[in-house]
């Protein structure tokens, strides 16, 4: 056995580089329908023919010269030569595109391998490609490939393991430039420079320090300079080099013809991006979603909460069979295990619809042309479009929505969508949102879906406001561009996605809030049980609240309930309920109306319900996200902000919706 080979994998974005990582590795890397999805460099290991190899995704990248910090990452990472061999993964579909980076890696190294992706959508769009004329021409094994269903792997094995080993030695066609580039860098080369590094030197303007190589430098910079293409126009003019010979190569070896799937797409498009469909379609579609989220988790999760009371009421009188004292049972089942499980009854079922929802739509290519759409609006104020992203992500669960703000290359947009990112409201405050529009407004699933799609709205609107305002005081600058590739549509692969998404998201979101409810359960229990006099300290401490509580519209149960929902915001109506009724305990309830008739003799009316939902939308993020914010700034500062700016909002619209009903 030899040692661990080390290979690169690089391409455009959205060319399928992952799900080819995916292929060649075993590993579940999200394949996502957008671009910008890998921003930090993976790495996988397989095993082919008594080799070990090392494989590194690195990300999506037009071109080597850099315009991110993902272009910036995949340059440096093909620049160091630290590899054995590349694959340069090209979509067959845009063949003339992707080919200007593989030009581009042609001049840094020999040891290439093409890989002809997404041959199936080729074929759907009538396009037809000579693989032998174009390995032909760019001097490098060209392989066909289908990496979704697996196809055309085995021959890119070989020929990967033929370049390794040597028994394949490419000869990658040389790019020729306008002949004063041409010159100034055979200046460069006859004092010893690479072809390659003496492109380079030019490029950046660096003079080197050795004196032979430096008098070469000034002598090529005369040359430049004589002929007006020195600095931008010296990396327009080698950029239009090579848009001209990836033209020339595609013309040579492809044919196209219209298909019915590229008059499908574009009726698609005219309706998802209309100037006037494009904000309903987009309504509708997340309407759809939350309708099904609605009323498919339901019965999951009434389902869930009757297995765990059975199991609550097995484990009490097993523990109180072998001689356990009460106060601990009541601790353990009532306290602890009461607060994890409804967690898991509550948050579980809606998860695994929503998530999996949003990854179909993403594969299917509409959450791309919905971050289109929104791209304007987040540009206006100053913030960067790829927030739109994030703020999508945010809707399933903020701490996600928080880490995936890694897109967004400029720190001070990074952080606006960091700080913005807890006012869509997550997965964890929708039971609150559906349970109380459900009370007070509409007993209709698909009424209280367009509720909570007004909701989404105005949060929105409030992400927007808040972004334009940060803009222009803590956060001053101006909107970076944003480069947005739309994708192709394509059938999801649903039952895939449904897996990875389970897996990686669900399971993943799950355990981490499972991991605080543990421990919060024990506090709540705790003060739930401690008394002063004839009064819980739950209570005692509700009633200190209940001034500002009042003042918001709201009460200090209420108040107290999104306090001690820190850690999970599922829990926030047990912790409401709990205090309300002086149980000591968590307590459930057997329908929607009993918990009503509980919320009404307490005080609630239709203002109460109101601003509780407005608060749940507009508080301080759950301790999970905290905790993300904390490790992507690094900032006591930033962190605090996110606290503060949300819930400075949160209470002043519900002073104001008090003030006003």
């Amino acid at each position: 056995m030899n040692s661990e080979r080390k290979i690169a994998l690089a391409g455009n974005p959205n060319v399928g580089k992952s799900t080819v990582f995916n292929e060649l590795t075993g590993s579940n890397q999200h394949t996502g329908n957008w671009t910008g999805k890998t921003v930090e460099l993976a790495e996988g290991c397989y095993y082919y023919k008594f080799n070990d190899y090392r494989l590194y995704d690195l990300p999506g990248t037009y071109s080597l010269v850099i315009s991110s910090r993902e272009e910036e990452v995949a340059r440096d990472f093909i620049e160091s030569l630290a590899y054995e061999c590349i694959v340069c993964v090209v979509d067959a579909t845009n063949l003339e595109r992707n080919l200007n980076l593989v030009l581009q890696i042609s001049e840094i190294t020999d040891k290439i391998v093409v890989l002809l992706n997404l041959c199936d959508e080729a074929k759907k769009r009538n396009i037809e490609i000579d693989c032998d004329r174009l390995s032909e021409m760019l001097g490098v094994p060209v392989v066909q490939a289908t990496a979704r269903s697996g196809k055309g792997i085995n021959r890119l094995l070989e020929a990967v393991h033929g370049i390794v080993t040597g028994a394949i030695r490419p000869k990658p066609a040389k790019l020729t430039y306008i002949s004063p580039i041409e010159q100034a860098v055979g200046v460069l080369e006859r004092a010893g420079a690479e072809r390659y590094a003496a492109l380079r030197m030019l490029e950046q303007g660096t003079e080197p320090e050795d004196m032979k190589m430096k008098q070469a430098y000034l002598k090529a910079v005369n040359i430049l300079e004589r002929f007006n293409v020195s600095g931008d126009h010296f990396i327009e003019s080698r950029t239009l080099s090579v848009f001209q010979k990836s033209a020339l190569i595609s013309k040579t070896v492809s044919r196209s013809a219209p298909s019915k799937a590229e008059k499908r797409e574009k009726l698609l498009d005219k309706i998802l991006m209309g100037k006037y469909t494009a904000l309903p379609s987009m309504m509708v579609i997340f309407a759809v979603v939350l309708w099904l989220t609605i009323a498919g988790s339901n019965y999951p999760s009434d389902f869930l909460r009757n297995i765990f009371d059975q199991f609550e009421v097995w484990l009490a009188d097993g523990m109180a069979q072998i001689g356990i004292a009460q106060p601990v049972i009541s601790l353990v089942v009532n306290g602890i295990l009461r607060v994890l499980l409804w967690v898991v009854a509550v948050m579980l079922p809606p998860m695994a619809i929503f998530f999996p929802l949003f990854a179909l739509l993403e594969d299917f290519g509409v959450l791309p042309r919905i971050a289109f759409n929104l791209d304007p609006c987040f540009k206006s104020c100053g913030a960067c479009g790829k927030q739109a992203l994030t703020t999508c992500m945010g809707y399933g669960c903020n701490a996600v929505g928080v880490t995936g703000a890694r897109i967004i290359d400029s720190p001070r947009e990074r952080k606006i969508a960091i700080i913005t990112n807890s006012f869509s409201p997550c997965n964890g405050r929708f039971p609150l949102l559906i349970a109380v529009t459900a009370m007070f407004f509409t007993k209709n699933t698909l009424l209280s879906a367009l509720i909570l799609l007004a909701f989404i709205a105005s949060s929105m609107a409030m992400t927007l406001l808040s972004s334009f305002a940060m803009t222009k005081t803590v956060l001053k600058g101006d909107a970076s561009s944003f480069v947005l590739e739309l994708p192709p549509y394509r059938k999801p692969q649903f039952f895939k996605i449904i897996w990875q998404t389970i897996k990686e998201k669900v399971f993943f979101v799950l355990l981490r809030a499972v991991a605080v409810a543990a421990p919060a359960g024990l506090v709540i229990w705790i003060l739930a049980n401690i008394k002063i006099g004839n009064t819980m300290l739950l209570n005692e401490i509700a009633d200190f609240l209940d001034p500002a509580g009042r003042f918001m519209g709201l009460d200090g149960v209420i108040l107290l309930g999104f306090i001690l929902g820190f850690p999970a915001n599922e829990i926030v109506i047990p912790i409401i309920l709990m205090t309300y009724l002086s149980t000591g305990e968590l307590g459930d309830y057997s329908s929607l109306e009993s918990l009503k008739t509980i919320l009404v003799d307490n005080g609630w009316t239709v203002t109460t319900a109101v601003c509780t939902c407005v608060f749940s939308m507009f508080h301080f993020p759950c301790s999970t996200t905290l905790l993300t914010i904390w490790k992507e700034t690094k900032s006591v500062k930033w962190t605090a902000m996110s606290v503060v700016v949300p819930l400075i909002i949160g209470i002043v619209l519900c002073a104001l919706i008090n003030m006003i009903f």
